[in-house]
Parts: structure tokens; sequence; C-alpha cells
């Protein structure tokens, strides 16, 4: 079971706490997930990741 923990605040510096801080998170979501859960909700993260990097790439080469 993934529980559904609100994301915590990132500092815009992004320091060793914030790190600490999402390393936490995760544990905390997974830490009762089937390996098929966290494998599943790895792959669905991974593929949202691939996305914001495509469009990225879309919007700089559209970029004159």
């Amino acid at each position: 079971m993934i529980h559904d923990i609100p994301k915590p605040c990132i500092s815009p510096e992004f320091t060793i706490d914030d790190i600490h801080k999402i390393r936490e998170w995760n544990y905390e979501r997974l830490k009762d997930a089937t390996p098929e859960e966290r494998r599943a909700d790895t792959e669905r993260r991974a593929d949202e990741g691939r996305c914001a990097i495509a469009e990225l790439r879309r919007v700089k080469l559209a970029a004159p």
C-alpha cells in the first residue's frame, strides 16, 4: 500500500536537509508497499520525468 503523504517543502537553496526530507517522505510513502507496488510507482514517476524532459526539449527546439 502506497500512503498518500503530502510532499515536503523544499527550500530554494536545496540543502542537505531537503534531501533528508525527500528521503524520509519517500520512505514513509513506500514503507508498506509490496515490491510490485514499488516497481509500478517507480515506473510511473520515471514516465512522468521522461515526459517532462521531452516537453522541455520540444520547447527548446521550438525557441528561435
